[in-house]
């Protein structure tokens, strides 16, 4: 079976891992500053702080710019449901709206109508690696005084009119579990240009400690701590960082790669009648996963007769204002609604061949009679 997903590891990243090994400090140390400062050279932010999943990026994000009980915080349905939990286990209100049907980011319109005096936060997803409209998105929320917390768990490497996501809104976050752009096995960081919330950041994520114990052990006394504020057990460990140094140093080939199969995802599919393909636009994207809408209630259809040709696909995502935990949220969605009844993910990673890419379009027309 082709899978969706799989991430492209080998000699370069155990080389990292057995320097690791080496120096047998395992936990937070200096290949995750390396990581850091790699990532801020390669973003060009002021700040990067690594943590340990993307999902405690959002949590720690939205944690150290004050959101908190009964505060709201709008975002869209359509996405992973981290970012949801990480609002909830804050005592905060998810507020969902809805996506725009052609590229599945989040519609400004919808949002903008949702905002009220308690609107403290705005998560956007950069879906699929596509960015949002981040300079309209921006001035609504500036306007009121709300702060963006984005989503770009999907989009490391993409741009926005030339700008590197994570450059430039109030605080970006990113995951680099095994299936995005680039692993670090697990791992997540979440970039800003504000020193001082980078510095409340990275006390939070070493649970609310001033010196982390790789800052302490160079210094005398290196026994002595304080808890300044609240805090968790987010740091990024050397291990994953290691993985991350060897994989950022092949990002680009990956990018261009995932491009490559995209644009001939599109060229194949563009006419094919059942079949909208998104409205991205590539240039500026590092392409996460490759998304069709079916059309016809045939979505489940097409899945079944894909894997029957041994072709994997997913649905990304369920809205979680229908999941049951996010009951009381709920409201009506129905854009979101109708185009999760039609999304399908197809494979698209970087060790794909041209037998395997060709292999997805086959099957993918055939079902369409094609």
């Amino acid at each position: 079976m082709l899978q969706a997903h799989r991430p492209s590891i080998g000699a370069e990243e155990l080389e990292e891992v057995r320097k690791v090994f080496e120096t047998g400090w395992l936990g937070m140390g200096s290949q995750v500053i390396e990581f850091e400062n790699m990532v801020k050279d390669y973003l060009g932010v002021r700040n990067v702080v690594a943590v340990n999943t993307g999902s405690t990026a959002l949590h720690i994000a939205l944690d150290a710019h004050g959101v908190g009980p009964g505060d709201e915080v709008i975002t869209p349905s359509l996405t992973f449901c981290a970012g949801i939990q990480g609002i909830i286990s804050l005592g905060a209100i998810p507020v969902f709206c809805e996506v725009d049907p052609d590229t599945l980011n989040i519609d400004l319109d919808d949002m903008a109508k949702r905002m009220t005096p308690r609107t403290k936060a705005i998560m956007p997803v950069h879906y699929c690696g596509y960015a949002c409209d981040m300079d309209r998105l921006l001035g609504i929320a500036h306007e009121k005084d709300v702060v963006v917390i984005e989503d770009a768990a999907h989009a490391f490497g993409s741009t926005y009119k030339g700008k590197k996501i994570g450059s430039i809104g109030d605080a970006a976050c990113f995951s680099f579990d095994p299936i995005k752009n680039f692993t670090c096995g697990e791992g997540g960081a979440v970039t800003l240009s504000d020193d001082s919330m980078a510095d409340r950041i990275r006390k939070k994520r070493a649970l609310g400690i001033t010196r982390d114990s790789w800052q302490r052990q160079k210094k005398a006394q290196s026994w002595y701590y304080e808890v300044v504020t609240q805090g968790y057990r987010y740091h990024m460990s050397n291990i994953n960082a290691a993985i991350g140094i060897a994989q950022l140093r092949k990002l680009e080939k990956f990018i261009e790669k995932r491009k490559e199969i995209a644009e001939r995802y599109n060229a194949a599919f563009k006419g094919v009648k059942g079949i909208k393909i998104l409205k991205w636009e590539l240039r500026e994207m590092a392409p996460f996963m490759y998304i069709l809408r079916v059309n016809g209630d045939r979505r489940d259809e097409m899945m079944d007769f894909l894997a029957s040709k041994g072709v994997a696909s997913g649905v990304h995502y369920i809205p979680n204002h229908l999941q049951p935990f996010f009951s009381k949220y709920a409201t009506e969605l129905p854009a979101t609604e109708k185009v999760w009844k039609e999304i399908v993910t197809l494979p698209l990673f970087y060790d794909m061949t041209d037998d395997d890419v060709e292999l997805v379009i086959r099957a993918v027309k055939e079902f369409f009679g094609c």
